[in-house]
């Protein structure tokens, strides 16, 4: 499995490979920041990791984005 280079986006609990952060990535900046449901479903299945993981990533993301753009971790009223 190929390490994290300290990209940042690794979850803490699972190592992702970087194959598995680029279809991440590719899909957090092209198709939704906040995926539905079916949309998760299906950049999981295409990850081979649970829609839980997959979720929880997204979540951390979302968090590590709205921080670099200067907006509070959480969502609040302001939309992404």
């Amino acid at each position: 499995m190929a390490s994290n280079g300290g990209n940042g986006a690794c979850m803490e609990s699972t190592e992702l490979a970087e194959e598995q952060i680029s279809i991440l990535e590719e899909n957090f900046k092209k198709v939704s920041k906040h995926p539905d449901g079916t949309t998760l479903m299906l950049i999981a299945a295409e990850c081979g990791l649970s829609e839980a993981d997959t979720a929880k990533w997204f979540r951390k993301r979302n968090a590590q984005w709205r921080k670099s753009e200067g907006l509070p971790a959480e969502l609040g009223s302001v939309m992404d």
